[in-house]
């Protein structure tokens, strides 16, 4: 390990106003574990303005950052961009001010303790020409699909207005336990993060929590379970997952909010993963460079799962 750093305070700019807290910090603090980031900001550790500050603070020209003394790991060894060439075949639309590509499902979207490199980390080895490459939204790590990354600063605030301002049309296919009975269905329902179980934080729907809306639209039924379209109208953490299983209809192979037996059996019939995919981004170029839509197919693992269901009995 590195020797300890004494506390600095850092200047906020123009150029990272709009940023959150917690990205704004683990772009600084390399070498140091998501994890330990995090407990820094809960412990009150981290200052803006002299004051507390959570996770998803946005940041504002002229906030001053207090951060405390931290130990970072040794360098770790080089990556070459060479084994990620891979990722420039899934890359849905490119310019000079944004991508969007097709995450698969396993690959976090940052590195951690545990992965040492994520996809934003791979992008900016594959276009090391460019200063700067951040994520405009994220997916979970077991969610494939479009994800869009922003080359430049003005962009990438304009992106984070629209996702929160809902200009972003996010659609998602996913396969849900039981016979979806009549046809779209509207779910409103608020999520809060809960307590902190065994290490573990999960979402779960509150009447004092954040506003989130999600449409669900039957695509088909397959043996026990029906393939559905999620539009999320809200972005909040998990949002999918969660008001499927507040509806009754919970995703297949998710470990969390899933439904056991449901998962044992889609399992057995091959299904390694959360059967979520962020199948198509419709949204206005922040450049003025007219509309951009863009659809990700369904991964081969998800198709040969639903082929195999085709004759299984409905119930």
């Amino acid at each position: 390990m590195d020797e300890q750093k004494g506390v600095r305070f850092l200047q906020i700019d123009e150029s990272r106003a709009g940023q959150r807290l917690d990205n704004f910090l683990l772009g600084h603090l390399k070498g140091v574990p998501r994890s330990h980031v995090y407990r820094l900001l809960r412990r009150g550790e981290v200052r803006v303005n002299g004051g507390r500050a959570k996770p998803e603070y946005r940041l504002e020209a002229g906030d001053r950052i207090r951060v405390p003394p931290v130990r970072t790991a040794a360098a770790p060894s080089p990556v070459s961009a060479a084994g990620f060439e891979w990722l420039n075949d899934r890359i849905l639309y490119e310019d000079d001010e944004l991508l969007v590509l097709d995450k698969p499902a396993g690959l976090a979207v940052h590195g951690g303790s545990n992965v040492p490199v994520g996809l934003i980390e791979a992008v900016r080895l594959l276009r090391p020409h460019h200063t700067l490459i951040e994520l405009a939204h994220r997916l979970d790590r077991d969610t494939s699909g479009c994800l869009i990354l922003a080359k430049d600063r003005s962009v990438l605030l304009a992106l984070h207005r629209m996702f929160r301002a809902g200009g972003v049309e996010k659609r998602y296919l996913a396969l849900v336990r039981g016979r979806w009975r009549g046809g779209p269905r509207e779910v409103r329902a608020a999520l809060e993060r809960g307590p902190e179980r065994g290490g573990e934080r999960r979402v779960e729907v509150r009447a004092e929590g954040k506003e989130a809306a999600s449409r669900f639209s039957p695509r088909g039924h397959f043996g026990p379970a029906t393939l559905v379209e999620i539009r999320l109208y809200t972005g909040r953490t998990h949002q999918a997952r969660v008001h499927a299983a507040h509806i009754g209809h919970p995703i297949a192979g998710d470990d969390k909010y899933g439904d056991r037996d449901f998962n044992r059996e889609m399992r057995q019939l091959g299904l390694r993963r959360l059967f979520l995919h962020a199948a198509s981004l419709r949204f206005a170029h922040p450049s003025g460079r007219g509309r951009i839509a863009v659809e990700a197919a369904l991964p081969p693992e998800l198709s040969r799962l639903l082929n195999g269901l085709r004759n299984e009995p409905a119930v």
